[in-house]
């Protein structure tokens, strides 16, 4: 790896087709301390992100009962309005990355012709489904598969020429069979190939206009073919400011996500109360644990943090997958991937779909939810994977990664729709989503044990998520420098556990959270498209100068 540079971005290793800009990392940016503190803060991308979310957290805790109202109208007019858009960006996503992996593009190395890898595949993974998927796969892991089976086997109900209930296409009513495989192939389809290509579309374009071109680590970076020079001014601020909103948003959601589900888990395991106050008490906690992580770096924190739970998360899956039935769940993993095949086209077919409640519920609060986690997953994503060339990095972020997400899925949720079809064990079925996990295995021997390891992962993930999270927002608020005051980064930190617990506490609880999220989701999916075409010319000139 080559030295660093005093703004933490490492030179290209090799022939680079460097992009010559006058504009050095750093320059517009407001320097000094407060208090004793460092701050090195870009001006106004901090200024105008950090104003707006201190009043929004106002906002929501002044006026509960009227904010819950607006974010649930913003999710309704959103999920109603743009539920094609978000479909067909997404496939967009997933096509675009396909053939970057055939095409002679695909060669180029990110980091210049000699340039190494910076991490392991093993280091390199685990901070991959830490960062990126590791709540997620707790909280759905069993309740999406039972969910969408259960209503695919409930089969359609139409009033008004309408269909309301919520099973994914025509469902498969009566049929168990079917039913199995529809609603793994709805669930794979949402964990599967669309949100890693979102994902690998941010980090490829973070990861080749910073290591190969020489701009700041920033969003604005790789608009740098399509706008020039202007890209320092207004039209790159709004560019960023945008990450940190859909940022900030989606983890909020996350973090909600594991409050409720960690609070099940300790309800079960230990029988502590559920409730607001218990979940605002564990988003305070683990935000304290994740502090710790902050100040002891990406190496000495998040990295080992994301080792050990990638160690646990695939202990309790081997556990999970040996004393289940495990012919049953490798026959649901194979049959699981040949349903996905077949029903992909009809599941990303965004037109003159009749299972409006899916669409609108399910698939396009995934897509929102997805797309504003990629500004933080993508950074990450691209601030671990130097080194690779354009094809391995999308090959493994792409095609590896669903693999697994699609045997963890099997694995859980094929054991819990078993319990139901075989054993008549319902409980899993009929529980809250934040406690499916844990009803599911207590029909398990050893269940206060893996509870208790379901519930550290959750918060473990949880923390990883926090400080990686507050570490891509600092980046980007500091004008792409990535050693910036570690204060920047406690403050980030601190109030993307505000953000959890605000949106919690409103009117609309959980729903507040995925109200904003898609609503961040949207403006941000248009410069992710936009993104797509800056990626192919700067691989384009990348291949024919270097």
């Amino acid at each position: 790896m080559s030295d660093m540079s005093s703004e933490g971005i490492p030179a290209p290793d090799g022939k680079a087709d460097l992009i010559d800009t006058d504009y050095t990392i750093g320059q517009d940016n407001l320097e000094g301390k407060v208090v004793g503190l460092g701050f090195d803060i870009h001006n106004p991308v901090f200024g105008i992100s950090a104003t707006a979310v201190v009043a929004f957290v106002f906002y929501t805790l002044a006026l509960p009962e009227q904010s819950g109202a607006l974010f649930t109208w913003l999710f309704a007019s959103v999920t109603e309005g743009f539920d094609w858009f978000f479909l067909t960006a997404a496939n967009i996503f997933v096509l675009f990355c396909l053939f970057l992996i055939v095409s002679p593009l695909g060669r180029v190395r990110l980091g210049g012709k000699a340039a190494t890898a910076d991490y392991t595949y093993l280091g390199w993974f685990s901070m991959l489904f830490a960062a990126g998927m590791g709540i997620g796969l707790m909280f759905y892991g069993v309740s999406e598969p039972l969910t969408h089976f259960s209503t695919a086997l409930g089969g359609t109900t139409v009033e008004d020429g309408l269909r309301t209930d919520w099973a994914p296409l025509g469902a498969a009513a009566g049929n168990e069979a079917e039913a199995m495989r529809l609603g793994m192939a709805a669930t794979i389809f949402h964990w599967g190939l669309h949100p890693w290509a979102i994902y690998a579309v941010v980090g490829l374009a973070l990861a080749l206009f910073s290591y190969n071109k020489g701009l700041p680590l920033t969003m604005r970076s790789a608009f740098y073919p399509l706008l020039g020079e202007r890209v320092w001014g207004w039209p790159g601020h709004v560019i960023d400011i945008l990450a940190v909103f859909a940022t900030l948003f989606g983890l909020a959601t996350s973090l909600g996500f594991g409050a409720t589900q960690a609070n099940a888990g300790l309800n079960e395991v230990f029988g502590l109360p559920i409730g607001n106050t218990t979940e605002v008490l564990l988003i305070t906690g683990i935000t304290a644990i994740a502090l710790i992580s902050v100040l002891r770096g990406l190496d000495g924190g998040v990295k080992i943090l994301s080792e050990i739970n990638m160690g646990l998360a695939f202990l309790l899956l081997a556990f999970v997958l040996l004393v289940g039935p495990t012919l049953a769940i490798l026959g649901v993993f194979g049959s699981s991937l040949l349903a996905y095949v077949e029903y992909l086209p009809q599941l990303a077919n965004p037109i003159g779909r009749a299972d409006t409640n899916f669409v609108q519920g399910w698939t396009s609060f995934y897509w929102a939810w997805w797309i504003s986690w990629s500004p933080f997953v993508g950074m990450f994503i691209a601030r671990v994977s130097r080194g690779r060339t354009v094809r391995e990095f999308i090959t493994c972020v792409l095609l590896i990664p669903s693999l697994v997400c699609v045997l963890w899925m099997s694995v859980f949720g094929g054991v819990a729709i078993t319990q139901v079809v075989q054993d008549g064990y319902t409980l899993a079925q009929d529980a809250e989503l934040p406690r499916q996990l844990f009803v599911m295995l207590d029909a398990l021997p050893l269940a206060t044990i893996t509870s208790l390891i379901g519930v550290v992962l959750v918060i473990v993930f949880f923390v990883t998520s926090s400080d990686s999270g507050s570490l891509v927002i600092d980046t980007i608020t500091a004008g792409g420098k990535i050693d910036a005051p570690v204060p920047q980064r406690v403050f980030w930190c601190l109030f993307e556990g505000a953000v959890a617990i605000v949106l919690l506490l409103s009117a609309g609880g959980l729903k507040s959270l995925q109200s904003m999220v898609i609503s961040t989701g949207l403006p941000f999916t248009v410069v992710l498209l936009v993104m797509c075409v800056a990626i192919y010319r700067g691989l384009q000139s990348e291949r024919a100068n270097t």
